[in-house]
């Protein structure tokens, strides 16, 4: 086995293969298309760093990965899937790491008969369930999830109303729709809503108009650095409300980027980032501190990230699905490809290595409520809430 890196430049791309010695000794190829560079590179550095951590054989065939980089540009996501289908000839995909990549990613995958994970949240990926989207499934927890853990935390809290500050993109889209089912069906009311880019620079203005409106929280809708725009900017205005924000920011870079104004923010996130504090009978304490010991034994401590834990356990979500495929036909062929897009609809409840899944004919997302847990940030480390 060799490992193999290699660039494109006319794409963009950066490929990444787990090769054997000969191309037929590679049987099952996988596609693996993640924002390593650009807006989203906090999340596909790490989603990358975990895909180099998989094993090199599946279901006792071995394995042949081509991982390239969309730059976090949607246009760019959906070459590379033409690129993988038609040159590569893979199996299956994995990718991308943001909504917006992974929309443009579904209908070349649903094109060409090849079934796609994406590691993003958004429910248009995989909702309204259609032949497009048959093909297309999501491991990223769905943002009801998220707004939901939110919405208890404030009416427990007895706060009455929510500020809203989203991306004006379609990851911010889909959590400011789920937020407002949240707060309507509780009895809570949304006190404003504002959106920013994210190659703004400032957020200034969005602040403010939200600070007057006095909400007892705000809530952040922004996945990797550019969340920590609009949080530096309420801790500078001294807002005094609870601040919450989505797994999207959940990695050690928005930390970094956010400095102080971090302290006391709220966050939903995968349990995985706070293994070690877990109850000692939870399912998954043993399992999250395994790949915490094997991530961070690679990559250093304090490095784990929900990003990355996804990833890793997509291996194991695709060799389930593979050995149900490798008893309709071998890989390379239509009839093998058909049969892993069944294969990860049939999985039911599959217990990974950080996560639950579990799929059927009219859910392709992967995960249920266990995904995600409420955290905040305590000494500049995420914290579990009880």
């Amino acid at each position: 086995m060799k490992r193999l890196l290699c660039g494109v430049p006319s794409l963009l791309i950066a490929c990444f293969g787990l090769l054997a010695s000969s191309a037929s000794q590679a049987d099952i190829r996988i596609g693996v298309v993640l924002s390593m560079t650009g807006a989203g590179a906090s999340i596909g550095l790490p989603e990358q760093n975990a895909v180099q951590l998989w094993p090199t054989e599946m279901a006792g065939h071995k394995v042949s990965v081509t991982l390239i980089n969309d730059a976090s540009d949607p246009s760019t996501a959906a070459r590379s899937v033409s690129r993988l289908v038609n040159e590569d000839k893979v199996d299956i995909i994995v990718g991308s790491s943001l909504t917006p990549t992974s929309l443009a990613m579904v209908p070349v995958a649903a094109q060409a008969g090849t079934a796609m994970i994406s590691l993003a949240t958004g429910a248009a990926i995989v909702e309204p369930m259609d032949e497009r989207r048959r093909w297309a499934f999501r491991l990223g927890p769905s943002e009801k999830f998220s707004t939901d853990l939110v919405a208890d935390d404030v009416k427990r809290r007895k706060g009455a109303t929510i500020g809203v500050i989203a991306l004006s993109s379609a990851y911010g889209d889909g959590f400011l729709k789920a937020m407002e089912a949240s707060v309507a069906s509780r009895g809570l009311k949304i006190a404003g809503v504002e959106r920013y880019n994210v190659t703004d620079q400032s957020v200034t203005a969005q602040i403010a108009k939200l600070a007057l409106l006095n909400p007892d929280a705000i809530y952040i809708a922004a996945a990797g650095t550019a969340g920590a725009l609009p949080q530096i900017e309420l801790a500078n205005r001294g807002y005094t409300g609870r601040v919450y924000q989505t797994g999207g920011v959940a990695n050690p870079d928005f930390l970094r980027v956010a400095g102080k104004s971090a302290e006391g923010m709220f966050i939903t996130v995968l349990p995985l980032l706070v293994a070690e504090q877990l109850k000692a009978n939870d399912p998954l304490r043993v399992s999250t501190e395994a790949f915490v010991r094997i991530y961070e034994g690679k990559h250093g401590a304090g490095t784990r990230s929900a990003f990355a834990a996804a990833a890793y356990d997509t291996y194991r979500l695709i060799e389930n699905a593979a050995t149900i495929a490798l008893r309709k036909g071998q890989p390379g062929t239509e009839t093998f490809r058909v049969a892993l897009r069944d294969g990860l609809e049939q999985t039911r409840d599959l217990r990974n290595t950080t996560l639950h899944f579990a799929f059927s004919e009219t859910n392709h997302s992967g995960l249920d409520h266990r995904s995600q847990v409420l955290a905040v940030v305590k000494g500049g480390k995420w914290t579990l809430v009880d």
